[in-house]
């Protein structure tokens, strides 16, 4: 054998069919094992999202075709004639409208207000912790209980807010009993409500921005409104996108603040879709319109939704992308 031939390396041997044969099947033990624990871990959820979430909208999308009462075992088919009494219904379209305004006011108010206080609290003041503390307090209290604190504020003769405005000359207001204050009454509410909470959100997503983007605008006399514009909104759009995302959904399921402060009155001034639902299934126990109510209000956000999705998500920016 020439010393040549001694260098090269040994010939490669062809695979052998039955150790990839094996190899394969292995694999797929591997998968199905996979996938069957995922299927134990997740069937919990799966089973309760099936029973209380899934079944009950389908329900409520077939009940929206009948004439059905609470407490009552016959259901007679009426097709469309639930959706035309609801065209032509005046309240119905005026809980709609309360529904949109709030939407409207509540979700950019709370949005821009929680980016301001967490871009405050991200330069690292002193104390940050009890901010932060502070302005996420509102969302740990139960919304009932919320509720009736803010009708004690709200309330004439002793309430604290009356109160102020005494103070500083201005005449009292009859807030909850207004049909012009009540419905801007629970925004507000709603707004102390939420800011915290997704303030805390915003403020977990300015932790990742690179600091020396700022230094670097610094330097080249960006001010803190540029900054705040170019840099900071840019970089943490998916979160602000998720929020706003969060805040459209919530704002199209307020009824506690409703059902606890108003009543959906004075006037059904504060008569929103959630409260109407209410009032529709368990006052009048037309459970029917109730639930035509309640597809009209699932596609209405569905659309809404989706609009955002189209906007706001096209315009999202991900790092690394």
């Amino acid at each position: 054998m020439s010393t040549t031939s001694a260098l090269l390396p040994p010939p490669a041997m062809a695979p052998d069919p039955a150790d990839e044969a094996l190899a394969r099947a292995a694999h797929r033990r591997q998968r199905r094992r996979e996938v069957a624990t995922a299927a134990v871990m997740l069937a919990p959820s799966l089973l309760f999202l099936a029973a209380f979430t899934y079944w009950p909208i389908l329900r409520s999308a077939g009940y929206g075709f009948f004439d059905v009462q609470l407490g009552s075992p016959d259901i007679f088919w009426v097709g469309l004639e639930n959706y035309g009494r609801l065209w032509q219904d005046g309240l119905f379209w005026k809980s709609l409208r309360n529904t949109v305004l709030y939407m409207v006011v509540t979700v950019p108010t709370a949005i821009v207000l929680a980016l301001l206080l967490a871009v405050a609290l991200d330069r690292g003041l002193r104390g940050t912790a009890l901010y932060r503390a502070t302005f996420f307090y509102p969302v740990m209290i139960p919304s009932v209980a919320a509720g009736m604190v803010w009708v004690f504020l709200y309330a004439p003769g002793y309430g604290p807010i009356n109160g102020l405005l005494a103070l500083l000359g201005l005449p009292q207001l009859e807030w909850l009993s207004d049909p012009r204050w009540a419905l801007p009454a629970i925004i507000v509410m709603s707004i102390w409500k939420y800011a915290g909470y997704f303030m805390l959100i915003l403020l977990a997503a300015l932790q990742l921005v690179p600091r020396d983007l700022y230094e670097a605008a610094r330097l080249d006399g960006v001010s803190g409104f540029r900054q705040l514009v170019h840099i900071t909104v840019p970089l943490i759009s998916p979160t602000l996108y998720f929020v706003v995302v969060i805040g459209v959904l919530h704002s199209y399921q307020i009824f506690d603040y409703v059902f606890v402060m108003t009543q959906g009155g004075p006037a059904d001034a504060t008569n929103v879709l959630t409260f109407y639902i209410y009032q529709n299934a368990f006052q009048f126990q037309d459970i029917g319109t109730a639930s035509a109510i309640a597809n009209i209000l699932l596609l209405v956000v569905g659309g809404l939704i989706a609009v955002v999705a189209g906007t706001l998500g096209r315009r999202v920016h991900y790092l690394g992308r």
